[in-house]
């Protein structure tokens, strides 16, 4: 299995070197292998990997070339850096659910929202800290995506994004803008139980109802807590937002949704005539830096009542 998988990794990173910095946009692969991995598979990852992943051998292999392919400098804005290389990417919703073992899974050829925000995230650490190799990478996804970093069982992925924020917050990885007001006028109070009501939509839960009560505790885990937002009417080309939403920014768009605390995400660019949102679109069905200014967007979604902004630290 070992050497197997080494040297498909080889080809495909060979295969990869000369299509990587078609901005992301190449055909990174079709196949329907995949691997499962635990701390023998990949030879010369100078990481002890001690968790289940799934990862196609093209997927192992762009993770590599994106990160020794991005400039070594202070000057770059990675997460808009490696968003831009991962435009194009078609919208597939539910790529998380492989297998009957919750496992980390990988996979740079199909993404949404969350995925899309998730990978960006992952490349701009592990860039920042040097790590060019993609045993670092899973390591760091896994810490992203999963309850205090490890996983057990369904429940331990991070289901609601405040919960993502409060853990990696609470790791140094990200903060929350929650200031100066203006613009940020308004209080998210986070109530949520939609998963929990609502089980028929998640395939885990609806097999084992046990499983219910781990994220109920979860939620309680959350709820109650406030956080402070820019409603959607202060959203505009302005002195006051362009100070207070940066490039590279990750965008929780927040929802009036019962149960729910966001129901988008997205990575904040400006462009001369105001804020756009680069995001896993499933109108567009693929991966998009969204032509239009992101204040139009949100009219067009009643439900949508504002954002809350983290940022990388």
């Amino acid at each position: 299995m070992k050497k197997i998988l080494f040297c498909a990794l080889l080809l495909c990173s060979t295969i990869m070197h000369a299509s990587c910095s078609n901005n992301g946009r190449q055909d990174v692969g079709k196949e329907n292998v995949t691997v499962n991995g635990s701390a023998d598979d990949l030879e010369k990852t100078p990481i002890n990997i001690d968790f289940d992943y799934i990862c196609s051998a093209s997927d192992s292999a762009k993770v590599v070339c994106l990160l020794t392919e991005a400039p070594d400098d202070t000057a770059t804005n990675y997460m808009i850096y490696f968003a831009e290389k991962l435009l194009g990417i078609p919208y597939v919703a539910h790529t998380l659910e492989v297998g009957e073992k919750e496992s980390l899974v990988v996979n740079l050829r199909q993404l949404d929202c969350t995925t899309y925000v998730e990978s960006c995230t992952a490349l701009t650490i592990c860039k920042k800290n040097g790590w060019n190799d993609f045993g670092h990478y899973i390591t760091t996804l896994k810490n992203l995506r999963y309850h205090n970093g490890e996983i057990n069982g369904y429940p331990s992925r991070l289901h609601y994004f405040t919960e993502w924020i409060k853990q990696n917050s609470s790791r140094g990885l990200v903060e929350e803008i929650q200031g100066p007001n203006p613009p940020f006028t308004a209080v998210q109070t986070i109530d949520c139980y939609f998963m929990t009501q609502n089980p028929k939509y998640y395939k885990q839960l609806k097999d084992d109802l046990s499983l219910i009560k781990n994220i109920r505790e979860n939620e309680e885990g959350i709820n109650g807590e406030k956080y402070r937002y820019i409603p959607k009417n202060l959203i505009g080309n302005n002195e006051l937002m362009r100070k207070a939403v940066n490039d590279g920014d990750i965008i929780a768009i927040i929802t009036s949704k019962k149960g729910l605390d966001t129901s988008h995400l997205g990575i904040a660019l400006w462009h001369d005539d105001g804020l756009h949102l680069m995001n896993a679109s499933q109108i567009r069905k693929k991966t998009v830096d969204e032509p239009k200014r992101f204040v139009d967007y949100l009219k067009e979604h009643p439900t949508q009542t504002g954002i809350r902004v983290i940022r990388l630290k």
